[in-house]
């Protein structure tokens, strides 16, 4: 065997002996404004470590949707009621849109009471407050309750579904059709454990306070007539469980997307076709711990925090206090905390006009020499530049103290 041939093989060999196994730590958290999109990468390891028996599931870190674990993430398959994961946000959506408010009384057509599955029981001669019917949703998953509130939102569960898809593709939730409101089998009603991270950290991270009904355990309707138990059981016995959703039919099998925060650590865990309850809550757990075990989030600072004060050079003013543009900081393995170098870069003075909010440096941090985090240095105030009029002004001030004085 010539030379040529043998190092050829060689690497081949080496090349299909290393094993694949990437969890990109280090991400940047930046939480810019509400209609700024973080692109995350879905493509890590699929080699199913922690041998779970779904068929299906992922978990990230809420914040910055970096994903920690996958399994099967983008096979489609059905959601049943985390479908209403997607209802919940448009109704958020249009609490804080002024389009309806919680006090709002939402009537039940004969539509909505027809539909069977999990419910309530409303009656067609009743109404409820959108508070009310978010609590039922969240905690007992209504499907009555949901269906109604998609009629009084968007005048037909039709529409109301096709500001679903519409808001799924807004979202990149590429593997998703959905047919209903509620998660009802139907053809074709089909998601992904990967898309159900993307809208439960869109509706965790623009809607923080839905927790507030997410982990009631239990609660009452209709003056205690109406008893609600929640169906995630994690919220009673994980520690920092935050929601979100469970889903169940005889085809999907049993579903979940659930939450949970500690230490400013935030995780989602999605658990598709488990093959029992039991399984669908352990296989949550075992992400969650997963997770919480061998990752710590490291913020850097908040937004507004003060950085430095600087020269100013012709400005009115002489110097300006510099602060952080954002929030920020990363996700990073856990004992890596001390070994985060930080490097600020900015100028010792710089010159008038200055704005409030203008960048006037960055703030890097690194780990064993690879970026893992930067933040914008900006003015905390105005500075305005030093002209013929301000000079008069300055002098001005100063003769009337010192005539005061």
């Amino acid at each position: 065997m010539n030379l040529k041939k043998y190092i050829t093989i060689t690497l081949i060999f080496l090349m299909i002996s290393v094993p694949i196994h990437s969890f990109a730590i280090g991400y940047i958290w930046q939480l810019a404004s509400e209609n700024d999109a973080i692109a995350v990468s879905s493509e890590v390891s699929e080699e199913n470590n922690l041998k779970l028996e779904s068929e299906s599931a992922i978990l990230i870190e809420q914040h910055t949707g970096q994903i920690l674990y996958s399994h099967n993430i983008h096979e489609k398959l059905r959601p049943a009621s985390v479908t209403k994961v997607m209802s919940i946000l448009l109704i958020m959506e249009a609490i804080s849109n002024k389009q309806i408010s919680l006090t709002d009384e939402v009537p039940c057509s004969e539509n909505a009471a027809a539909m069977g599955g999990s419910q309530i029981w409303l009656d067609p001669r009743e109404t409820l407050t959108v508070d009310e019917m978010l609590k039922a949703i969240c905690v007992n998953s209504a499907n009555d309750c949901v269906v109604a509130m998609a009629e009084f939102i968007s005048g037909s569960e039709e529409a109301f579904v096709e500001l679903m898809n519409n808001k799924a593709k807004e979202l990149g939730m590429n593997d998703t059709t959905f047919k209903n409101c509620h998660g009802l089998d139907e053809d074709d009603h089909l998601t992904s454990s990967y898309d159900i991270s993307l809208m439960s950290r869109e509706l965790l991270n623009k809607y923080p306070e839905i927790t507030k009904y997410t982990t009631i355990w239990m609660d009452s309707l209709r003056d205690g007539k109406s008893q609600l138990s929640n169906t995630n059981k994690l919220i009673k016995t994980y520690k920092g469980a935050t929601g979100l959703k469970t889903g169940s039919t005889s085809l999907a099998l049993y579903n979940l997307s659930a939450s949970a925060t500690r230490d400013d650590l935030s995780l989602i865990a999605v658990i598709m076709k488990a093959p029992s309850t039991k399984v669908r809550f352990s296989e949550a757990q075992k992400l969650l711990d997963y997770g919480f075990s061998k990752f710590t989030f490291k913020s850097f600072g908040n937004k507004g925090d003060f950085v430095k004060n600087i020269s100013v050079t012709k400005g009115v003013h002489s110097n300006i206090d510099v602060v952080l543009e954002d929030d920020s900081g990363a996700l990073i393995e856990k004992g890596k905390e001390d070994k985060i170098e930080q490097n600020i870069n900015l100028p010792d003075a710089v010159s008038a006009k200055i704005n409030v909010g203008d960048k006037l440096g960055e703030m890097t941090f690194t780990l064993d020499g690879e970026v893992i985090g930067k933040v914008n240095l900006v003015a905390k105030n105005d500075v305005d530049e030093l002209n013929f009029f301000t000079m008069s002004k300055r002098v001005i001030y100063s003769w009337v103290d010192l005539l005061r004085s």
